[in-house]
């Protein structure tokens, strides 16, 4: 096998959990290839550089080798190797986010009952 098509290596490299997710990543352009927008039916080579956007992190992979087959996650590392520059910017990208970290990220959804009530005690409280 010389080529196969970029979204079946997205999925079978685990980078998307889903063929069709990783279809709708390359159609949406979080998937470029030597830094132009590709179609899903693009062809992917050994040899080819590719920049990914997966969830929040961008990743920029040398493809290694090919796989029709979605396998366990150690052989699916062995499909490529990331690029020292996009390492180096994914793990300072990752100590930002860790840095910065969103003090609402943990709320899901609506406020409990007892949320709530905390709440209230805060907006009747009256400092004099």
């Amino acid at each position: 096998m010389e080529e196969l098509r970029i979204d079946k290596w997205l999925w079978a490299a685990r980078f998307y959990k889903t063929r069709s997710l990783a279809q709708a990543a390359v159609e949406a352009g979080q998937v470029k290839v030597g830094g132009d927008r590709v179609k899903p039916s693009r062809s992917v080579r050994p040899g080819d550089i590719l920049q990914i956007r997966a969830g929040e992190q961008d990743w920029e992979v040398l493809v290694r080798g090919l796989s029709a087959q979605r396998g366990p996650a150690v052989f699916a590392r062995t499909l490529y190797d990331e690029t020292p520059q996009g390492l180096k910017r994914r793990l300072e990208a990752l100590e930002l986010r860790k840095q910065n970290v969103d003090p609402s990220a943990h709320i899901k959804g609506r406020p409990t009952k007892h949320d709530r009530r905390q709440l209230e005690k805060l907006k009747s409280f009256s400092p004099h």
